[in-house]
């Protein structure tokens, strides 16, 4: 669902007159939801006093303060039990809105929402809204309606409803919950719920690295690209503007694989923007690594300005930016060139393995190091030879693919079960990178996959998908690592790697 445009709240000071009013909370469940958190006893910042409101009063469709009783729908997206009185957060999905309810309360019980726009990571103060106390006589209270975005300002949020008893010193949270704004299917929702950690200061993914970003940029792109809902388009400028001159400049930086994860995000933002800065600077990028092709170990790019190790990933990435660049630049053979000889160089270096899989690098006397066979590394060389394929037409490049693809996805040291795991990976794990491998192997298998005429993999990602989104997400749709379940945690490298997913399979 796109956004739509604002509305002016005319209603606003009649609707405060009605400031809370007595519910039955709806009973309206949300299907195929995973099973719902325990609910958190963790207090929110510390009021001044009963009765807190926003710093900013947000208006979207309606402003907050709006009554419930006016929700075109009223969808009870979670409970928990406060001191023997349940507590629910409802949701109107067609206006983006929210109110907390209780029902069994006593005279006093203070009732409220929180709102959040960093993936329920805080709440800063002045986001403690709606808050009330039941007046005496009422079975039953309400907070009113409440957004859960901000449009205007990109804030993608999230809403938990809160209570406390009267006399007591508990404090009771329903888990965080979103409406289907933009979230209407399983797509939708990892797309915003990635979102949800865009930094609109920075214009970078918050919890996660500097080439985790790009990574996560290109996911956004490709939901765009998938989905055709250009919400999020606004990520794009404001991700390059306000990183045009970081680091090396021109998104370059010491590490070779960091400034072609950049170049790749910026063809495809060309892609869908047709805006020919995009392109130059992703050229820039691959001219910059260029200068670090030499002839130790017969040819390839350095993974670093230290010229210390020759790997996978950065020539890999290599060989696609500049295929990628020769597809849409017109009358180009200087990077497809490159290309070409990129390639060339990576069959024959010994990365690939009798197996058909892609050790990580070369030792100082050029031979494998045998390596993990990190998922990303399997991922990459198929996204390259498609664009190869593209560039010349020789369905030499789509055998070659084909052959490491066949081996990465039957492989059982990279999927157990059926489904794909990075060796040694653990719920919990993952470090820094990690968590970023699985979305990139499915976004370029998938890539591959497109290219097949016979499409052989679409089960194989569709197989992934499904149990990601059945055993790896939580209440509020964000992903962790290890899509065989359980859920462990929630990143924006995480999340990063479930869009490409679902990018690749609805």
């Amino acid at each position: 669902m796109l956004r739509v445009a604002l509305v002016r709240c005319a209603l606003l000071g009649a609707l405060a007159l009605s400031a809370a009013v007595l519910a039955a909370p709806g009973a309206v469940a949300s299907t195929g939801a995973p099973p719902t958190p325990a609910p958190t006893t963790a207090a929110p910042p510390a009021s001044n006093g009963p009765t807190v409101t926003p710093k900013v009063t947000i208006c979207d469709k309606y402003c907050d303060g709006r009554d419930p009783a006016l929700a075109a729908q009223d969808r009870t997206a979670v409970t928990a039990t406060a001191a023997g009185r349940q507590l629910s957060l409802h949701l109107d999905d067609s206006d983006d809105m929210g109110w907390g309810a209780l029902t069994g309360s006593s005279a006093g019980d203070e009732l409220w929402l929180d709102r959040s726009f960093d993936a329920g990571r805080s709440w800063t103060s002045g986001s403690k809204i709606g808050d009330t106390r039941t007046p005496a006589g009422y079975p039953g209270w309400r907070t009113l309606m409440f957004n859960v975005d901000d449009w205007n300002n990109n804030g993608v949020g999230l809403l938990r409803a809160c209570a406390q008893a009267a006399g007591g010193t508990a404090i009771t949270c329903t888990d965080w919950r979103r409406t289907t704004w933009n979230a209407n299917d399983r797509r939708a929702a990892a797309a915003t719920t990635l979102m949800e950690d865009y930094d609109n200061g920075t214009g970078l993914f918050d919890t996660t690295g500097w080439w985790n970003s790009a990574n996560a940029l290109t996911a956004i792109i490709g939901d765009i690209r998938a989905a055709g809902m250009g919400s999020y388009t606004y990520a794009i400028a404001r991700t390059y503007d306000k990183n045009l001159s970081a680091q090396g400049g021109n998104f370059t930086n010491t590490y070779n694989d960091d400034t072609l994860w950049w170049g790749l995000a910026w063809v495809a933002a060309y892609d869908v923007t047709g805006d020919s800065r995009y392109l130059n600077t992703a050229r820039f990028d691959a001219d910059h690594v260029y200068s670090y092709w030499d002839g130790t170990c017969g040819g390839g790019v350095w993974w670093s300005s230290a010229k210390t190790y020759k790997n996978a990933i950065p020539n890999s990435l290599y060989i696609q930016l500049n295929a990628a660049l020769h597809n849409r630049i017109a009358g180009d053979s200087a990077y497809l060139q490159r290309a070409r000889a990129g390639w060339t160089w990576f069959r024959n270096s010994g990365l690939i393995n009798g197996q058909n899989l892609v050790n990580d690098g070369l030792t100082t006397a050029c031979a494998n190091n045998n390596q993990a066979t990190w998922s990303y590394n399997q991922g990459v060389p198929l996204a390259a030879l498609a664009e190869l394929y593209r560039a010349t037409g020789n369905t030499a490049y789509l055998d070659q693919a084909r052959t490491l693809a066949n081996a990465s996805t039957t492989s059982t040291v990279l999927n157990t079960n059926g489904i794909l795991h990075d060796p040694g990976e653990q719920p919990g794990g993952g470090g820094a990178d990690g968590p970023t491998f699985k979305g990139v192997y499915a976004r370029d298998l998938a890539a591959l996959n497109a290219t097949l005429s016979d499409h052989p993999y679409t089960n194989y990602l569709k197989r992934q998908a499904d149990s990601a989104y059945a055993s790896d997400r939580n209440g509020f749709d964000h992903y962790g690592l290890v899509w065989s379940g359980p859920f462990d945690q929630s990143d924006a490298a995480r999340q990063q790697s479930a869009l490409d997913l679902l990018n690749a399979t609805g």
